[in-house]
């Protein structure tokens, strides 16, 4: 099953900070650049940084994003993961 997802979501749900924390091992990260004006994401890309980690408020906001998902999806990823 392949299913396209908008970038937001994947961001929003906290996937986007998890797998960044793993990229900034490596010095990569997806960038995700953001409108100012109407808050849309106009670009993605993948970069080199030279940063590793991020700011306790950050981690504390992804950790939450991300247990949220888990909490809302994971009887579906059960499923999914079973067939």
């Amino acid at each position: 099953m392949i299913s396209p997802q908008k970038w937001d979501e994947f961001k929003n749900s906290g996937l986007l900070w998890f797998i960044n924390q793993t990229l900034h091992l490596f010095g990569w990260a997806i960038v995700v650049e953001i409108d100012n004006n109407t808050n849309e994401i106009i670009n993605v890309y993948p970069a080199r940084v030279k940063f590793r980690g991020f700011d306790e408020k950050s981690n504390t906001e992804g950790y939450i994003k991300l247990s949220e998902y888990l909490e809302d999806n994971i009887k579906q990823l059960t499923k999914e993961a079973k067939e």
